[in-house]
């Protein structure tokens, strides 16, 4: 019991119980006399050695091997019968899952003798220990959110962040059909043979140099033109004299509201280069067919119109909304200074509309190099090119990173252009993003 008085200088009930807790934990709490802590604390140490020693352990040492033993058929009697072996993607799995616990577990141990520290440190004060309701009451007052946030934690860490880390991983095997394909071949580490191969073979490095241009360009044109597109019809409509206002809106929100994937396969029959109805009637005027999704550069050039179609709304809704919340004074006073339209719309309307929609801009071009949708429905990454490996002329780099996973199997590869995309994408943004007025100057408008 405490006597209440501060201990003197060769006493220390805060090293005492770190360095117990430090030995196992729950020795530290009991030194406390904080029974019920210190067994909660001793159980989780046990059963976390149990878990080590019975499986963990192994699971740890299947990621680093990925196995030892393919599946194998063998004759019994007169029959062969399947005989199983090791499967390097699910100790590949196993592994990483048993790697988090064992970090959640240090963390946990690390906690414990944090908090054997501060009860020693309030003992060495002259306080009393707190008792199990005491730190029960704390714990659901103060530290009520965190216990909240603690299960969706650890869900992120199973469910996105080790399916994140796979993904990863497996940029750094030869994890890809036909040959190493689990159970029957096992997976290696072959370290920055991927890359190596994605950037210097020529089949790998034709198809992903000339697709990574492809990707730059269409994120780039794709942004710039619904962006300054949603810009022009705001205007248009914003505009003094123009009537039906709300009607106007309507009819171009439409693209908008109906879904995209109805959009984009109605827009793919109607630009048929056979049975389509825009070269049928190109036709009945006795015009030439147009190719609009079988030769690679108008493919290229009808992918940019249609999401035109379906990205401009988008940006007018934004900038509308802009517009209205400009202050109207600062029009009456250009107009006193006599200023043209075009330079009211330069110094005044353009600068508030990039300073309010600069992070959305980043966001939209950086979601226009993952724009799956559009590239697959539209045209399936088509027409076929010749010198591209699994990849069509209008492949996108998500495109072929599905083809490459799903149709060919070659998931290492696969992983690698995610890898790089992610890259891509998240410097991009991260630097234009820190160079907009929108961050350096955030309280500007309030």
């Amino acid at each position: 019991m405490s006597t209440g008085k501060p201990q003197s200088a060769g006493a220390s009930h805060a090293r005492n119980g770190t360095i117990l807790s430090a030995l196992f934990m729950g020795l530290g709490q009991f030194y406390h006399r904080q029974w019920v802590k210190g067994v909660i604390f001793m159980l989780a140490e046990v059963i976390s050695i149990y878990l080590i020693i019975a499986q963990l352990g192994a699971n740890l040492w299947g990621l680093v091997t990925l196995g030892d033993t393919p599946s194998r058929m063998e004759k019994v009697g007169r029959l062969y019968q399947n005989v199983p072996g090791d499967h390097s993607i699910f100790m590949m799995i196993y592994g990483l899952a048993a790697l988090i616990y064992i970090v959640l577990f240090v963390l946990f141990y690390i906690g414990n003798i944090r908090d054997a520290r501060a009860v020693g440190q309030l003992r060495d004060e002259g306080k009393e220990a707190p008792s199990f309701r005491d730190t029960t009451k704390q714990l659901l007052d103060k530290g009520f959110p965190y216990l909240l946030l603690s299960l969706p934690t650890i869900g992120v860490l199973f469910f996105t962040i080790l399916p994140i880390l796979f993904m990863i991983l497996m940029a750094f095997t030869n994890y890809s059909a036909p040959d190493h394909i689990p159970p029957k071949n096992l997976v290696d580490w072959v370290g920055l043979e991927t890359f190596k191969s994605l950037f210097t073979l020529k089949a790998w490095s034709k198809t992903f140099y000339g697709v990574l241009i492809w990707t730059i360009i269409w994120a780039v044109v794709a942004t710039v033109t619904t962006y300054f597109g949603g810009i022009l019809v705001a205007l248009l409509i914003q505009q003094h004299g123009i009537r039906f206002k709300t009607m106007w809106r309507t009819i171009f929100i439409l693209p908008y509201a109906i879904p995209q994937f109805i959009s984009l396969l109605i827009m793919k029959n109607i630009l048929n280069s056979q049975f389509g109805p825009i070269n049928q009637y190109l036709g009945m005027l006795g015009l030439g067919q147009v190719p609009w999704l079988n030769d690679p550069f108008m493919a290229k050039v009808t992918v940019i119109l249609v999401n035109m179609w379906i990205g401009i709304p988008v940006s007018m809704i934004l900038v509308l909304g802009v517009l209205t919340a400009i202050p109207k004074d600062l029009y009456e006073a250009a107009e006193v200074d006599g200023a043209s339209g075009f330079q009211k719309f330069r110094n005044i309307t353009m600068p508030f509309v990039l300073f309010q929609t600069a992070p959305i801009l980043i966001m939209q071009f950086a979601g226009n190099i993952n724009n799956f949708n559009v590239i697959f429905l539209l045209t399936g990454g088509a027409p076929a090119n010749g010198d591209y490996a699994f990849a069509g002329s209008t492949d996108l780099l998500v495109t072929w990173l599905y083809k490459l996973t799903l149709d060919n199997q070659r998931y290492n590869f696969a992983s690698a252009i995610g890898i790089l995309i992610f890259l891509i994408i998240a410097s991009f943004s991260i630097y234009n993003y820190r160079r907009s007025r929108s961050f350096k100057e955030e309280d500007m408008i309030q």
